[in-house]
């Protein structure tokens, strides 16, 4: 690849596009050097979908070179979002700091950038100039409206995001108004996670042809893909987008919703299919309160559903959440209670799974997703590193 002009240099031995370079240390151990070893990732700083977003390029093995203001200091913005990641103090309003920041793009597989459209032109870091200098390198940019439209440059948040596509109107009960799932959905779910499967995409096509990509991961329209199976319901006549809280899996059908118990906390309901409807309504001993025999009821069809629900709501409301737990032990009825995040964690499945791996200072997160068998897994998170805590070392390596 061709090194831009401020480096003085022309090749880069020793680095992710280079067969001979040795394995980032991002992972558990040298035996364990993950699916990513050997991609150099640039994050250009942000925050929410992007951070998140080169989170799970470490965790899955890429060198990740985050870029922070020179007025940062102490430890990383996030603990949990910085993991693995190595910080680099660079002032992007200076031209020595553009100039790191293009040295170490030219040595890098994908760089990833969540400012407003046309900022990172403006600065000179734009897809158009560091792709001049690597020609493979694969630009992800995670925005909330896209590159382009009426409200490209509009300022915005999660909230936002998935309240113009349509998406928060249908979440929440049919009383109330709508709710909304913290900043997943957007940020992370729409955001964040289809911008690592865009450019994982864009290097698989760089890999095999030496030509890079630029990736417009907007969180409109990631917050709307993931309502793909509603807009099919809807195509089927099964779903109904101007009624929040009465279809299938949005509260309005009795067994797929949440109970309060009599000790104050609530049951996941969840029995959809058939089978484990029936074996919910017997483990409750309903049998004799439906408005149709068992075998006959087509739990579906919602002229059921108030009546189901004027059976199961006192029928668990009458139970601890203990209780309902001892009676639905060994049931194929799909219930769950629902816990406590201390709760989660102390939980005997998610303990064996390794839900929840603290890094080596002892923070407790969520571990690396998703898992690989064999080698390749790493699995246990790298503590984030304090702020420009690589520097120098990155700074040498671009001399190599």
């Amino acid at each position: 690849m061709t090194m831009p002009p401020e480096t003085g240099t022309t090749s880069a031995p020793g680095t992710a596009s280079d067969p001979t370079a040795s394995a980032s240390d991002t992972t558990t151990s040298a035996t364990d050097p993950g699916m990513l070893d050997g991609v150099r990732v640039l994050d250009l700083g942000g925050i929410g979908p992007g951070p998140f977003a080169t989170m799970m390029l470490a965790d899955l093995g890429a060198e990740v070179i985050r870029l922070d203001p020179p007025q940062a200091t102490g430890e990383a913005m996030n603990p949990v979002l910085d993991r693995g990641k190595k910080s680099v103090i660079a002032d992007l309003k200076t031209s020595e700091g553009i100039a790191l920041a293009r040295a170490i793009a030219a040595r890098s597989d994908i760089v990833i950038e969540g400012f407003r459209p046309d900022a990172a032109e403006r600065l000179g870091l734009g897809p158009g100039d560091l792709q001049a200098f690597n020609p493979a390198l694969v630009y992800g940019r995670i925005t909330g409206y896209g590159q382009d439209g009426p409200k490209a440059q509009k300022a915005g948040h999660d909230l936002g995001y998935i309240a113009s596509t349509g998406l928060l109107a249908q979440l929440g009960r049919a009383d109330g108004p709508p709710q909304f799932p913290a900043n997943l959905l957007g940020d992370f779910g729409g955001g964040g996670m289809l911008l690592v499967v865009g450019v994982l995409s864009g290097l698989t096509r760089a890999r095999a042809s030496g030509e890079g990509t630029v990736v417009d991961a907007a969180m409109i329209d990631g917050a709307n893909l993931l309502y793909a199976m509603m807009h099919g319901f809807a195509a089927m006549g099964l779903w109904r987008h101007d009624a929040r809280g009465r279809n299938l899996l949005d509260s309005g059908a009795p067994f797929y919703d949440v109970y309060p118990t009599a000790d104050g906390r609530h049951l996941s309901v969840a029995c959809i299919e058939r089978p484990f409807f029936n074996e919910f309504v017997r483990t409750l001993g309903l049998e004799d309160e439906l408005p149709e025999p068992l075998e006959t009821l087509d739990h579906w069809q919602p002229q059921h559903w108030p009546a189901l629900r004027a059976i199961i709501a006192p029928a668990i409301a009458a139970r601890t959440l203990a209780e309902l737990e001892s009676l639905f032990a060994g049931r194929d009825a799909c219930v769950e209670p629902v816990l406590t995040m201390a709760e989660a964690k102390a939980d005997a499945h998610n303990v064996a799974r390794g839900l929840f791996a603290p890094d080596a200072d002892g923070v407790d997160q969520p571990a690396p997703a998703p898992r690989f068998a064999g080698a390749g897994t790493g699995r246990s998170p790298r503590r984030a590193p304090r702020i420009g805590d690589d520097t120098a070392e990155v700074i040498a390596g671009l001399d190599r």
